[in-house]
């Protein structure tokens, strides 16, 4: 029976019980505190973290920092652009994910992080080979080089086999002994990958899960985009997933500022509650596509029309962000 697209289709129900931050300032102010308020008060104010963007290294760079075979980027990529964009859109951090372009050459990132470590956090790429030695990659990164995230790509395991493998089975283990999240990029769609997700969730509930791009959902058009829209909600159900309200120009169906996404926001947000939702540009191939100031602007303009309430649009903005990687 062919399911009807409505709002009951994606009534799962929803988790609002995060905590929000509350200020009970009840101190008499004094002249003289006040002067200490006003000084300092840029020190109240909330961070902005980027929590999905790469870097790669620049031509010149490449004999240093080889690309992989087949993965010549043709977009700027480099740190100093990304220095720039960011300064220009009032980002304060971000975390930088491992690009397919060096795909498990990670010294290029490895170098930016260790420049500016108080800027950037590191996602490096799993290498899910048969022999295993991708495990021992990944501690090395983690505990050696301070990468805080893992991308699990489904789409680099080998022909034939899923996430849930025991090679699978042994990084998403290990990432959460070290308290390191795990990204899942899903860009062929949602559904030919939630299985495994849930899989991975139910047998080690202790490794936080993100969700990069909103599992790449676009606004539903039919019954079965519906289906798998409400199977993106009730991922819920488990606290430790997080989703990347991300890469907006991949799952939108208008131009910016992709306000069709606006009601999709909306359920993520009542479902998982802000402080497990994150803002994310995909820089640098958000670039021309809006800009890199653009993609931030956008979600202001997306949290305005469904009023979001400050408190919540902190928590995507780098509340959440912050929270996770630097816990």
């Amino acid at each position: 029976m062919a399911l009807r697209l409505n709002t009951t289709l994606l009534s799962v129900v929803g988790r609002n019980n995060y905590r929000k931050p509350k200020f009970t300032f009840k101190t008499l102010v004094t002249p003289t505190i006040a002067m200490s308020i006003t000084q300092n008060q840029t020190t109240s104010i909330p961070k902005v973290i980027d929590s999905h963007l790469h870097v790669w290294a620049s031509p010149q760079q490449a004999d240093k920092f080889p690309y992989s075979p087949g993965q010549v980027p043709t977009l700027p990529g480099h740190v100093d652009f990304l220095l720039q964009c960011m300064e220009d859109a009032g980002v304060d951090g971000a975390l930088i994910v491992q690009p397919i372009n060096h795909k498990f050459d990670h010294s290029y990132v490895t170098s930016v992080l260790k420049k500016y470590p108080t800027k950037f956090f590191g996602c490096c790429l799993a290498n899910p080979a048969d022999d295993g030695s991708g495990l021992k990659q990944f501690e090395n990164l983690v505990l050696k080089d301070g990468y805080r995230a893992v991308r699990f790509n489904p789409y680099l395991w080998p022909s034939g086999e899923k996430m849930t493998n025991e090679v699978g089975k042994a990084l998403f283990r290990r990432a959460g002994e070290l308290k390191v999240p795990v990204g899942f990029m899903c860009m062929k769609g949602l559904d030919m990958h939630i299985s495994e997700i849930e899989q991975l969730c139910t047998e080690f509930p202790s490794t936080i899960v993100l969700l990069d791009h909103l599992a790449f959902c676009k606004p539903p058009i039919n019954d079965d985009e519906a289906l798998v829209f409400s199977r993106l909600l009730n991922l819920s159900r488990f606290p430790q997933v997080y989703v990347k309200f991300s890469a907006l120009f991949r799952v939108s169906r208008v131009q910016f500022p992709y306000q069709d996404l606006s009601p999709l926001l909306s359920q993520v947000v009542s479902h998982f509650g802000a402080n497990h939702v994150m803002w994310g540009s995909d820089f640098p191939f958000v670039v021309p596509e809006c800009g890199y100031k653009g993609a931030k602007e956008a979600v202001q303009l997306i949290s305005n029309q469904i009023s979001l309430s400050s408190s919540d649009l902190e928590w995507i903005m780098g509340g959440t962000a912050k929270t996770l990687l630097t816990s």
